[in-house]
Protein backbone atom coordinates (compact mmCIF):
# COMPACT_ATOMS: atom_id res chain seq x y z
CA UNK A 1 0.00 0.00 0.00
CA UNK A 2 1.33 3.41 -1.13
CA UNK A 3 0.38 5.88 1.69
CA UNK A 4 -1.29 9.37 0.51
CA UNK A 5 1.17 12.13 0.86
CA UNK A 6 0.69 14.88 2.99
CA UNK A 7 0.48 18.48 3.04
CA UNK A 8 3.57 20.72 4.12
CA UNK A 9 3.43 20.62 7.83
CA UNK A 10 3.02 24.61 7.50
CA UNK A 11 0.10 24.30 5.70
CA UNK A 12 -1.13 21.38 8.55
CA UNK A 13 -0.61 23.68 11.16
CA UNK A 14 -2.25 26.51 9.90
CA UNK A 15 -5.41 24.41 9.19
CA UNK A 16 -4.86 23.18 12.76
CA UNK A 17 -5.33 26.55 14.17
CA UNK A 18 -8.04 27.79 11.89
CA UNK A 19 -9.94 24.84 12.85
CA UNK A 20 -10.73 23.54 9.13
CA UNK A 21 -12.55 21.02 8.38
CA UNK A 22 -11.92 20.97 4.83
CA UNK A 23 -9.12 18.75 6.21
CA UNK A 24 -10.49 16.45 7.66
CA UNK A 25 -9.48 12.83 6.56
CA UNK A 26 -6.27 14.50 5.00
CA UNK A 27 -4.37 14.31 8.29
CA UNK A 28 -4.21 13.34 12.16
CA UNK A 29 -2.16 15.09 14.44
CA UNK A 30 -0.12 13.90 17.48
CA UNK A 31 0.28 16.06 20.32
CA UNK A 32 3.34 14.94 22.18
CA UNK A 33 2.90 16.53 25.37
CA UNK A 34 -0.33 14.64 26.23
CA UNK A 35 0.06 11.88 24.03
CA UNK A 36 -3.30 11.69 22.20
CA UNK A 37 -4.24 11.57 18.82
CA UNK A 38 -6.83 14.30 17.40
CA UNK A 39 -8.40 15.90 14.45
CA UNK A 40 -7.52 18.93 12.91
CA UNK A 41 -11.22 20.44 13.83
CA UNK A 42 -10.47 19.21 17.48
CA UNK A 43 -11.97 22.05 19.91
CA UNK A 44 -9.77 21.18 22.87
CA UNK A 45 -6.60 24.42 23.09
CA UNK A 46 -3.70 24.41 20.19
CA UNK A 47 -0.74 22.58 21.19
CA UNK A 48 2.78 24.61 20.25
CA UNK A 49 3.89 23.65 16.68
CA UNK A 50 7.00 21.81 18.15
CA UNK A 51 4.85 19.38 20.19
CA UNK A 52 2.61 18.49 17.78
CA UNK A 53 3.45 15.28 14.74
CA UNK A 54 1.26 14.77 11.74
CA UNK A 55 0.23 11.31 10.23
CA UNK A 56 -1.42 10.09 7.38
CA UNK A 57 -3.71 7.86 9.01
CA UNK A 58 -5.47 7.32 12.46
CA UNK A 59 -3.77 3.76 12.37
CA UNK A 60 -0.24 5.47 12.15
CA UNK A 61 -0.89 7.76 14.61
CA UNK A 62 -1.89 4.65 16.98
CA UNK A 63 0.86 2.61 16.30
CA UNK A 64 3.45 5.40 17.51
CA UNK A 65 2.08 5.39 20.94
CA UNK A 66 -1.19 7.77 20.65
CA UNK A 67 -4.25 7.35 22.35
CA UNK A 68 -7.48 8.79 20.78
CA UNK A 69 -8.64 12.27 22.12
CA UNK A 70 -11.96 11.91 23.63
CA UNK A 71 -13.11 15.30 22.34
CA UNK A 72 -12.81 15.19 18.95
CA UNK A 73 -12.94 11.47 19.25
CA UNK A 74 -10.64 10.70 15.71
CA UNK A 75 -11.54 7.13 15.79
CA UNK A 76 -15.11 7.65 14.64
CA UNK A 77 -15.64 8.96 10.87
CA UNK A 78 -16.05 12.53 10.43
CA UNK A 79 -19.57 13.49 10.43
CA UNK A 80 -20.34 10.82 12.48
CA UNK A 81 -23.77 11.43 14.82
CA UNK A 82 -22.13 11.36 19.12
CA UNK A 83 -24.26 8.66 20.19
CA UNK A 84 -27.19 10.55 21.98
CA UNK A 85 -28.08 11.85 18.86
CA UNK A 86 -28.21 8.75 16.96
CA UNK A 87 -30.45 7.60 19.45
CA UNK A 88 -32.81 10.29 19.00
CA UNK A 89 -32.85 10.32 14.96
CA UNK A 90 -33.38 6.11 15.57
CA UNK A 91 -36.54 6.79 17.97
CA UNK A 92 -37.89 9.21 15.30
CA UNK A 93 -37.81 7.14 12.38
CA UNK A 94 -39.05 4.55 14.34
CA UNK A 95 -42.05 6.08 15.04
CA UNK A 96 -42.07 9.69 12.81
CA UNK A 97 -45.48 10.72 14.57
CA UNK A 98 -44.09 11.38 18.26
CA UNK A 99 -43.43 14.27 20.25
CA UNK A 100 -40.33 13.86 22.21
CA UNK A 101 -40.66 17.64 24.36
CA UNK A 102 -37.85 18.48 26.64
CA UNK A 103 -39.37 16.54 29.46
CA UNK A 104 -38.93 13.74 27.30
CA UNK A 105 -35.39 14.75 26.69
CA UNK A 106 -34.39 15.43 30.38
CA UNK A 107 -35.63 12.43 31.29
CA UNK A 108 -33.40 10.37 28.30
CA UNK A 109 -30.27 12.66 30.21
CA UNK A 110 -29.94 15.00 27.35
CA UNK A 111 -29.98 18.67 28.03
CA UNK A 112 -32.51 20.90 25.52
CA UNK A 113 -30.67 23.35 24.84
CA UNK A 114 -27.76 20.54 23.99
CA UNK A 115 -29.67 19.17 21.71
CA UNK A 116 -31.08 22.15 20.21
CA UNK A 117 -27.56 23.63 18.94
CA UNK A 118 -26.84 20.10 17.65
CA UNK A 119 -29.80 20.24 15.51
CA UNK A 120 -29.03 23.46 14.70
CA UNK A 121 -25.67 23.18 13.16
CA UNK A 122 -26.26 19.78 11.65
CA UNK A 123 -29.76 19.83 10.19
CA UNK A 124 -30.25 23.97 10.16
CA UNK A 125 -33.46 23.28 12.31
CA UNK A 126 -33.69 23.09 15.58
CA UNK A 127 -35.13 19.52 17.70
CA UNK A 128 -38.57 20.04 17.69
CA UNK A 129 -38.61 21.82 14.19
CA UNK A 130 -37.24 18.94 12.92
CA UNK A 131 -39.86 17.23 14.37
CA UNK A 132 -42.20 19.18 13.23
CA UNK A 133 -40.90 18.35 9.78
CA UNK A 134 -40.76 14.54 10.27
CA UNK A 135 -44.66 15.03 11.05
CA UNK A 136 -45.66 17.07 8.20
CA UNK A 137 -44.32 14.81 5.69
CA UNK A 138 -45.98 11.22 7.18
CA UNK A 139 -49.31 13.74 6.97
CA UNK A 140 -48.34 14.66 3.11
CA UNK A 141 -48.04 10.77 2.67
CA UNK A 142 -51.05 10.62 4.36
CA UNK A 143 -53.38 12.58 2.67
CA UNK A 144 -51.54 11.47 -0.62
CA UNK A 145 -53.26 8.06 0.21
CA UNK A 146 -56.72 9.41 0.41
CA UNK A 147 -56.53 9.02 4.46
CA UNK A 148 -59.33 11.58 5.82
CA UNK A 149 -57.71 15.22 7.33
CA UNK A 150 -59.39 15.10 10.62
CA UNK A 151 -57.48 11.33 10.71
CA UNK A 152 -54.26 12.88 9.53
CA UNK A 153 -54.08 15.97 11.69
CA UNK A 154 -54.79 13.19 15.09
CA UNK A 155 -51.85 11.57 13.89
CA UNK A 156 -50.03 14.35 13.63
CA UNK A 157 -50.27 14.85 17.21
CA UNK A 158 -50.90 19.08 17.12
CA UNK A 159 -52.65 20.66 19.44
CA UNK A 160 -55.52 21.89 17.33
CA UNK A 161 -56.59 21.56 13.73
CA UNK A 162 -55.89 24.89 13.30
CA UNK A 163 -52.35 24.50 14.29
CA UNK A 164 -52.38 22.14 11.85
CA UNK A 165 -53.95 23.42 8.93
CA UNK A 166 -51.34 26.62 9.43
CA UNK A 167 -47.77 24.36 9.33
CA UNK A 168 -49.16 22.56 6.87
CA UNK A 169 -49.74 25.30 4.50
CA UNK A 170 -46.51 27.47 5.31
CA UNK A 171 -44.53 23.94 4.42
CA UNK A 172 -46.24 22.93 1.76
CA UNK A 173 -48.28 25.61 0.13
CA UNK A 174 -51.43 24.28 0.31
CA UNK A 175 -53.94 23.74 2.21
CA UNK A 176 -54.37 19.81 3.75
CA UNK A 177 -57.95 19.34 2.13
CA UNK A 178 -56.28 20.58 -0.84
CA UNK A 179 -54.11 17.50 -1.38
CA UNK A 180 -54.67 14.73 -3.94
CA UNK A 181 -52.75 11.75 -5.62
CA UNK A 182 -51.22 13.82 -7.71
CA UNK A 183 -49.89 16.72 -5.10
CA UNK A 184 -46.38 17.80 -5.21
CA UNK A 185 -44.85 15.09 -2.59
CA UNK A 186 -41.81 16.66 -0.73
CA UNK A 187 -38.31 15.50 -0.85
CA UNK A 188 -37.13 13.77 1.64
CA UNK A 189 -33.25 14.64 3.25
CA UNK A 190 -31.38 12.51 5.07
CA UNK A 191 -27.51 12.42 6.22
CA UNK A 192 -25.71 9.53 5.09
CA UNK A 193 -22.09 8.77 7.28
CA UNK A 194 -19.25 7.71 5.18
CA UNK A 195 -15.04 7.59 5.85
CA UNK A 196 -14.89 10.63 3.85
CA UNK A 197 -17.29 12.47 6.39
CA UNK A 198 -21.07 12.85 6.62
CA UNK A 199 -23.08 13.11 2.79
CA UNK A 200 -26.64 15.11 2.79
CA UNK A 201 -28.98 12.53 0.56
CA UNK A 202 -32.14 13.71 -0.70
CA UNK A 203 -34.96 11.82 -2.69
CA UNK A 204 -38.35 11.45 -3.28
CA UNK A 205 -40.08 7.97 -5.24
CA UNK A 206 -38.79 9.07 -8.77
CA UNK A 207 -35.38 8.75 -7.38
CA UNK A 208 -32.11 10.42 -5.35
CA UNK A 209 -32.20 14.30 -6.37
CA UNK A 210 -29.11 15.45 -4.38
CA UNK A 211 -25.80 13.49 -2.58
CA UNK A 212 -23.54 15.88 -1.41
CA UNK A 213 -20.70 16.32 1.14
CA UNK A 214 -22.08 18.43 4.13
CA UNK A 215 -19.68 20.67 4.80
CA UNK A 216 -19.48 21.87 0.74
CA UNK A 217 -19.43 25.84 0.89
CA UNK A 218 -22.33 25.54 -2.15
CA UNK A 219 -24.94 22.88 -0.55
CA UNK A 220 -27.24 26.29 0.59
CA UNK A 221 -27.08 27.33 -3.26
CA UNK A 222 -27.85 23.18 -4.61
CA UNK A 223 -30.59 23.10 -1.79
CA UNK A 224 -32.23 26.47 -2.85
CA UNK A 225 -31.80 24.55 -6.64
CA UNK A 226 -33.23 21.75 -5.83
CA UNK A 227 -36.34 23.30 -3.98
CA UNK A 228 -36.68 25.42 -7.28
CA UNK A 229 -36.31 22.56 -9.84
CA UNK A 230 -38.88 20.20 -8.30
CA UNK A 231 -41.44 23.08 -6.89
CA UNK A 232 -41.31 21.14 -3.29
CA UNK A 233 -40.10 21.38 0.47
CA UNK A 234 -37.29 19.73 1.54
CA UNK A 235 -37.96 17.53 5.08
CA UNK A 236 -35.83 15.23 7.07
CA UNK A 237 -36.99 11.41 6.99
CA UNK A 238 -36.90 8.04 6.00
CA UNK A 239 -37.23 6.57 2.25
CA UNK A 240 -36.00 3.34 0.53
CA UNK A 241 -34.17 5.07 -1.91
CA UNK A 242 -31.95 6.67 0.84
CA UNK A 243 -31.75 3.30 2.56
CA UNK A 244 -30.24 2.16 -1.05
CA UNK A 245 -27.59 4.54 -1.37
CA UNK A 246 -26.20 4.46 2.13
CA UNK A 247 -26.01 0.52 1.45
CA UNK A 248 -24.05 1.26 -2.21
CA UNK A 249 -22.01 3.84 -0.51
CA UNK A 250 -20.83 1.47 2.11
CA UNK A 251 -20.13 -0.95 -0.60
CA UNK A 252 -17.98 1.28 -2.76
CA UNK A 253 -16.35 2.65 0.01
CA UNK A 254 -15.24 -1.32 0.95
CA UNK A 255 -14.22 -1.53 -2.74
CA UNK A 256 -17.02 -4.08 -3.64
CA UNK A 257 -19.05 -2.32 -5.99
CA UNK A 258 -18.07 -0.16 -8.50
CA UNK A 259 -21.39 1.02 -10.56
CA UNK A 260 -24.26 2.71 -8.45
CA UNK A 261 -27.91 1.02 -9.25
CA UNK A 262 -29.63 4.08 -7.52
CA UNK A 263 -32.89 5.49 -9.64
CA UNK A 264 -31.60 9.07 -10.23
CA UNK A 265 -33.95 12.36 -10.73
CA UNK A 266 -31.27 14.60 -13.04
CA UNK A 267 -32.41 17.97 -14.17
CA UNK A 268 -29.96 20.47 -16.11
CA UNK A 269 -29.93 22.22 -19.03
CA UNK A 270 -29.51 20.29 -22.24
CA UNK A 271 -25.54 20.88 -21.57
CA UNK A 272 -24.83 20.02 -18.33
CA UNK A 273 -26.62 16.61 -19.04
CA UNK A 274 -24.42 15.76 -21.47
CA UNK A 275 -21.70 16.98 -19.42
CA UNK A 276 -22.72 14.61 -16.53
CA UNK A 277 -23.43 11.58 -19.12
CA UNK A 278 -19.90 11.81 -20.12
CA UNK A 279 -18.91 11.29 -16.09
CA UNK A 280 -20.90 8.51 -16.12
CA UNK A 281 -19.75 6.98 -19.07
CA UNK A 282 -15.24 7.21 -17.11
CA UNK A 283 -15.15 3.75 -16.24
CA UNK A 284 -14.18 3.16 -12.66
CA UNK A 285 -10.51 3.87 -11.56
CA UNK A 286 -9.74 5.53 -14.48
CA UNK A 287 -9.45 9.69 -14.89
CA UNK A 288 -10.14 11.67 -17.90
CA UNK A 289 -9.43 15.70 -18.56
CA UNK A 290 -11.46 18.26 -19.17
CA UNK A 291 -10.43 18.82 -22.40
CA UNK A 292 -11.00 15.32 -23.11
CA UNK A 293 -14.51 15.31 -22.01
CA UNK A 294 -15.46 18.19 -24.18
CA UNK A 295 -14.12 16.19 -27.01
CA UNK A 296 -16.21 13.44 -25.85
CA UNK A 297 -19.72 15.67 -25.86
CA UNK A 298 -18.69 16.59 -29.14
CA UNK A 299 -17.82 20.69 -27.90
CA UNK A 300 -13.98 20.43 -27.40
CA UNK A 301 -13.69 24.46 -27.18
CA UNK A 302 -15.67 24.43 -24.12
CA UNK A 303 -13.80 23.09 -21.59
CA UNK A 304 -14.51 26.10 -19.30
CA UNK A 305 -17.87 25.48 -19.24
CA UNK A 306 -17.03 22.13 -19.13
CA UNK A 307 -15.29 22.77 -15.54
CA UNK A 308 -19.06 24.78 -14.48
CA UNK A 309 -21.16 22.13 -15.11
CA UNK A 310 -18.98 19.39 -13.38
CA UNK A 311 -18.97 22.11 -10.81
CA UNK A 312 -23.27 22.10 -10.79
CA UNK A 313 -22.95 18.18 -10.07
CA UNK A 314 -25.04 17.62 -7.03
CA UNK A 315 -24.98 13.78 -7.04
CA UNK A 316 -20.96 13.40 -6.06
CA UNK A 317 -19.79 10.06 -6.51
CA UNK A 318 -22.55 8.46 -8.21
CA UNK A 319 -21.97 11.18 -10.95
CA UNK A 320 -17.91 10.81 -10.98
CA UNK A 321 -16.74 14.48 -11.46
CA UNK A 322 -13.79 13.41 -8.85
CA UNK A 323 -12.61 11.59 -12.38
CA UNK A 324 -11.53 14.79 -14.04
CA UNK A 325 -8.30 16.42 -13.79
CA UNK A 326 -5.90 18.54 -15.37
CA UNK A 327 -4.27 17.60 -18.68
CA UNK A 328 -1.22 17.03 -17.06
CA UNK A 329 -2.83 14.99 -13.97
CA UNK A 330 -2.76 17.23 -11.66
CA UNK A 331 -5.73 17.67 -9.68
CA UNK A 332 -8.65 20.67 -9.30
CA UNK A 333 -11.92 21.53 -9.29
CA UNK A 334 -14.04 19.46 -6.82
CA UNK A 335 -16.64 21.25 -4.36
CA UNK A 336 -16.21 18.52 -1.94
CA UNK A 337 -12.38 18.94 -1.55
CA UNK A 338 -9.28 18.14 -3.53
CA UNK A 339 -8.13 15.94 -0.29
CA UNK A 340 -11.71 14.00 -1.22
CA UNK A 341 -10.81 14.22 -4.74
CA UNK A 342 -7.95 12.64 -4.13
CA UNK A 343 -8.81 9.60 -1.54
CA UNK A 344 -11.51 8.83 -4.19
CA UNK A 345 -8.76 8.14 -6.83
CA UNK A 346 -6.87 6.22 -4.41
CA UNK A 347 -9.69 4.41 -3.64
CA UNK A 348 -10.22 2.90 -6.77
CA UNK A 349 -6.67 2.86 -7.89
CA UNK A 350 -6.53 0.09 -4.91
CA UNK A 351 -3.82 2.17 -3.83
CA UNK A 352 -5.09 2.62 -0.02
CA UNK A 353 -6.49 0.69 2.38
CA UNK A 354 -10.23 0.98 2.77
Amino acid sequence: MIAPALPHPDEMYRALLARDASYEGTFWLGVRTTGIVCRPTCPARKPKRENVAFFSSLDSALEAGFRPCLRCRPAEHAGTPPLWAADLLDRLRAAPQQRIRDVELRALGLDPVRVRRWFVRVHGTTFHGYQRALRLGRAMHQLQGGTPVLATTYDAAYESPTAFREAFAELFGVKPGEVGPASAAPLIARQITTPLGTMLGIANDEGLCLLEFADRPMLATQLRRIRQRFSAPIIGGSHALLDQVERELKEYFAGERREFTVPLRIQGTEFQRSAWDALRKIPYGTTLSYGEQAHHIGRPDAQRAIGRANGDNCLAIIIPCHRVVRADGTLCGYGGGLWRKQRLLELEAGVVGR
